[in-house]
């Protein structure tokens, strides 16, 4: 199974980004995936998670200015990053998830993409 999280880089405020997870190993289209965010010294926080109905959720960072989406048939899972400010300068992270039951879950990370704004 991989999770392979991609497109970080610096930019500046006001930028944009497109981070990319590509996955490999998964039944990509029945699991759950979300993206995290984690500063240094900090907990991951949820940013943006989009399940197998492509029904969304967001969590109270980036609002309004990160739009979460997959592709099925590319078994990828995308943000668009918009209006970047430097507090959102952190390490982004792309999770999968699958619960079959109470007692079987599936859960992955990718290995995080930096996104660096500068002021």
């Amino acid at each position: 199974v991989q999770l392979q999280a991609s497109g970080g880089g610096l930019v500046q405020a006001g930028g944009s980004l497109r981070l990319a997870c590509v996955t490999s190993g998964i039944e990509f289209d029945r699991y759950v995936m979300a993206w995290y965010r984690q500063g240094l010294g900090q907990e991951r926080e949820l940013v943006a998670s989009i399940g197998p109905d492509f029904k969304t959720y967001y969590g109270s960072s980036l609002t309004g200015r990160f739009t979460i989406s997959r592709d099925n048939g590319l078994n990828t899972l995308y943000p668009q990053m918009n209006s970047l400010k430097p507090e959102d300068t952190d390490v982004y992270y792309c999770r999968g998830t699958l619960v079959r039951s109470l007692t079987e879950v599936s859960d992955y990370w990718g290995q995080g993409t930096q996104v660096t704004v500068s002021s």
